[in-house]
């Protein structure tokens, strides 16, 4: 009989607890009804945070009765934050973003803490210490972009360089003076390959299953590594799959330009599964920005195939695995007509293969781990034949990168948020005419913590090791500190240090490049290469230049860096305006630059590599946000750069090899007694840079319109007077603007877009400038099918 009370008791204890315990649950969906994984959704005073999952859903239990504070946070919506009491027994709180109306504006992150929407990482960019731009993929569409490079070359401090040398092909990006080969490139958090003399080719990618572009601008070589000097342009490509969709589009235009789109997405296997794939097909007929002395084609007309899949399956709540793969073909054709009988033809055949894993395990809601495996391929094979002697050259290259990486992170509400990582690289280069030297391994650890030890404060600490195997290994630290100096003012200051070890091509490349005729090699063979070319009679030591007896037999060093950066953001309490300005510098040592070290008997030109520059690259960046309506928004940016070599301020400063006269070519006129103010700067950099943008949407005909205007002013183009440095007689290009425009109409309940897009009306041509067509018209249509 007692035992059967006892039994009685307790099961009416545990009905009691039990029906005491309260749950709250929902969806996140966006304006339109969308389901949105990987919001962060924390729940206060209870100090839980979860992530959506791939439908959307949260969850959080076994809470105490009383008034509880719901936020849900992602990038490019809305803060949702909702106050409720609770009782016993299931809760459910659907929730609904709202989109942050930034149109065709760049969204800076400044400290918002928002979720990771990169389902391949743990790397939160919003938690990086130097200043980030995003832009998503609504702007992308409004645009009319193509290719990455019309993306990037309308954002602020961001300029588009072209690498003549290499057939104007290799479209780079310069960030706050920062050259491409300081920028790393990647897709969802893993590195690309394949750099033509240092420039990543932007052209190569397609932005039609882009959702988003991370970019951060100043060293983002703690979690990146050394190819990040400058920053990172992180390609975020699509994730979200919660319904079945599909969606085809096709863009026309001028230069014969065509674009066709097709994506296709689904959940499988129960939903617990989801597959998409997307492929795009794109065509130019390129353009001639030299019709006066080159007949022919400057910027080369090419085919450009691409598709890119992936697969993703959750196992249960903690455990989810995502494989993909990319593959893109592109094969170019150009001829050149000098005159006088001088034609050559050129013909570039390019591959991409990039495949990746990731298999992410969240032990709780505060532990998190991450495992990750990459590989890439890329091929370029080009061929020059020079009609007038028939001689043919043909340079085949390949690049083969493996990258294992294990990621961990901690996080405690929104009070401490650490992120470390471990892991290796192995580089293969075979090229037909590269040494025996093919693989550089390396590895690599970092780790980054950010705390916010009050509500108004939040501290930033880095630190990363590098270990170039053979070569040496460093350990950089890295710091912030942000402010919140008022509701609407913020303060964020940051320091960050980087290390770059010389790369396989300026240690062992030996390249021809018979269309310019100059020779490239590299700093650990040159004095093998030279002595062959003496035995062999192509060059005697009076074609050599002094500097190469300098630098025969000598290692280079790394480069390193130190960058600063210090800024302020500020909203207005109506939230119509914002504004945030910044101030950069970065200090280079150990810069490795080209120097010619003679010329061969036939007049080829013969460079080689060194460590002389120490350069600086400082200045200012500044932007701003008016929305005076609900569906009108206003921006403008502005960057003042100053970028120089020290050395060759202090040599003129001291009475050096640089202390030289002046002389104009132009006039004849000469200037016995330089000063330092006499040098200009860094070649392709400009001082003044800057654009404005308006975007207007009119809801009841679903039309929406666009107007940009960037401006890039005057830079320095080439030595004309050959003193060894750019002054004011030398050759620039003159300052110009673009003005672009867009127009969209959505029909057929906003499944079907009109897209009609003007670039360069001004119809601003240099041939200076060969990655810069004329004015141009395109007209495109996409249909998305739900």
């Amino acid at each position: 009989m007692r035992l059967s009370i006892l039994l009685v008791i307790c099961l009416t204890a545990l009905c009691s607890v039990q029906a005491q315990q309260i749950t709250i649950q929902g969806k996140i969906t966006d304006r339109e009804g969308n389901m949105l994984p990987g919001v962060i959704v924390s729940l206060e005073p209870a100090g839980g945070m979860v992530t959506s999952d791939d439908h959307g859903g949260y969850r959080f239990s076994a809470l105490a009765a009383g008034q509880v504070t719901l936020t849900a946070r992602i990038v490019g919506y809305k803060l949702y934050k909702e106050t409720f009491r609770v009782s016993a027994g299931v809760h459910t709180r659907d929730i609904r973003m709202e989109v942050d109306k930034r149109d065709l504006q760049q969204v800076n992150v400044i400290s918002q803490r928002v979720a990771n929407a990169n389902a391949e990482s743990l790397i939160k960019v919003e938690n990086s210490i130097m200043p980030v731009t995003i832009i998503d993929r609504r702007t992308i569409e409004l645009m009319g972009s193509r290719r990455l490079d019309d993306v990037l070359k309308e954002q602020t401090g961001v300029a588009i360089v072209n690498d003549i040398g290499a057939g104007s092909r290799s479209i780079g990006v310069q960030m706050q003076g920062f050259g491409s080969e300081y920028v790393m490139v990647l897709i969802d958090g893993q590195p690309m390959i394949g750099r033509n003399s240092g420039n990543f080719d932007l052209s190569r990618i397609s932005v039609s299953n882009i959702e988003r572009v991370e970019i951060t601008k100043g060293a983002a070589s703690n979690l990146y590594g050394g190819d990040a000097l400058g920053g990172t342009i992180n390609i975020i490509t699509r994730h979200i799959v919660a319904d079945p969709q599909a969606m085809a589009a096709v863009i026309y235009g001028s230069n014969e330009t065509l674009d066709v789109t097709a994506e296709g997405e689904s959940p499988i296997l129960k939903k617990k599964g989801s597959v998409s794939l997307s492929s795009n097909y794109y065509h130019t007929g390129g353009f001639n920005t030299s019709t006066g002395t080159i007949k022919g084609t400057t910027a080369p007309p090419y085919d450009n195939y691409a598709t890119q899949g992936r697969f993703r399956y959750r196992f249960n709540d903690n455990n989810l695995l995502s494989v993909s793969g990319r593959f893109g073909l592109r094969r170019s054709f150009m001829t050149k007509d000098f005159g006088a009988s001088y034609i050559t033809k050129d013909v570039l055949d390019e591959q991409d293969l990039n495949l990746s894993a990731a298999f992410d395990h969240r032990f709780s809601n505060r532990w998190r781990s991450m495992t990750r495996y990459y590989f890439t391929r890329y091929n370029a094979d080009m061929s020059i034949a020079l009609t007038q002697g028939d001689s043919v050259s043909q340079t085949a290259f390949g690049q083969t990168l493996h990258r294992a990486e294990q990621q961990v992170s901690y996080a405690v509400g929104e009070k401490l948020d650490i992120v470390g990582g471990a892991g290796g690289n192995i580089e293969h280069i075979d090229q037909n005419i590269l040494t025996d030297v093919n693989d550089i391994k390396s590895y690599f650890a970092y780790t980054q913590a950010n705390w916010r030890a009050i509500s108004k404060m939040e501290f930033t600490l880095g630190l990363r090791y590098d270990h170039i195997v053979a070569y040496g290994w460093r350990l950089d630290p890295s710091m912030a500190l942000q402010y919140k100096i008022l509701p609407t003012l913020r303060l964020k200051a940051a320091y960050g240090t980087g290390f770059k070890a010389p790369d396989m091509k300026k240690l062992y490349q030996v390249f021809y490049n018979p269309s310019y005729n100059y020779m490239v090699v590299g700093s650990a063979v040159i004095r093998n290469i030279i002595n062959q070319m003496m035995e062999s009679g192509q060059i005697s030591k009076y074609e050599l230049e002094p500097v190469y007896n300098e630098i025969k037999g000598k290692m280079l060093e790394a480069e390193m860096s130190k960058s600063y950066n210090f800024s302020l953001n500020w909203e207005a309490p109506s939230k119509k305006v914002k504004a945030e300005g910044s101030v950069f510098y970065h200090d280079i040592t150990n810069q490795i630059n080209s120097v010619l070290i003679g010329t061969d008997i036939n007049g080829r030109a013969l460079y080689s590599y060194r460590n002389n520059a120490k350069a600086y690259y400082k200045g200012i960046e500044a932007s701003v946000s008016y929305t005076p309506l609900a569906d009108l928004n206003i921006s403008a940016g502005y960057q003042y750069l100053i970028a120089k070599d020290k050395t060759i301020e202090e040599e003129i400063r001291e009475g050096g090899k640089y202390y030289a006269p002046l002389f104009d070519p132009k006039t004849g006129y000469v200037n016995y007694t330089p000063s330092a103010k006499d040098y200009w700067g860094l070649e392709n950099r400009s001082r003044h840079m800057f654009n404005v943008r308006a975007v207007y949407t009119y809801q009841p005909w679903r039309l929406s319109g666009n107007v940009r205007v960037n401006y890039r002013g005057r830079y320095p183009f080439a030595d004309r007077n050959n003193n060894g440095y750019i002054d004011r007689f030398d050759t620039f290009v003159r300052g110009y603007y673009l003005l672009n425009a867009g127009l969209e109409k959505k029909l057929v309940d906003s499944k079907l877009s009109l897209r009609f897009n003007a670039e360069n009306l001004l119809n601003f041509i240099d041939p200076k400038v060969p990655s810069q067509a004329g004015r141009l018209f395109f007209a495109g249509i996409a249909y998305h099918l739900r």
